[in-house]
């Protein structure tokens, strides 16, 4: 199995409502995914986090394989919620895919 993270910053130019909402169509967006990709097995994102934190989202999700993490980044479902609800409203995003 590939576990695949990402943590993104929402642009500093956007209000705290602004980013709640931008947040929960982030969320929404990714999880509805569930089901519709081939080889996604797990799917949440966490937009709650302690004070502590630098960063507004992560993405934690597993893939039974390589091979359809990489479908994944390609599938027109996952590009059609990166497009319109994450690569707009993000200024860093970092990434980890691992073997569990």
């Amino acid at each position: 199995m590939i576990k695949h993270v990402i943590l993104w910053q929402l642009k500093d130019e956007y209000s705290e409502e602004e980013k709640a909402t931008i947040k929960t169509g982030i969320k929404e967006g990714l999880e509805e995914l569930k089901g519709k990709i081939p080889g996604l097995l797990e799917i949440k994102v966490r937009i709650e986090y302690l004070p502590s934190s630098n960063v507004d989202v992560m993405l934690d999700s597993t893939f039974d394989s390589e091979e359809s993490l990489k479908a994944y980044a390609i599938h027109p479902a996952h590009v059609e919620v990166a497009d319109t609800k994450v690569r707009p409203y993000t200024k860093s995003r970092a990434c980890m895919d691992y073997v569990v």
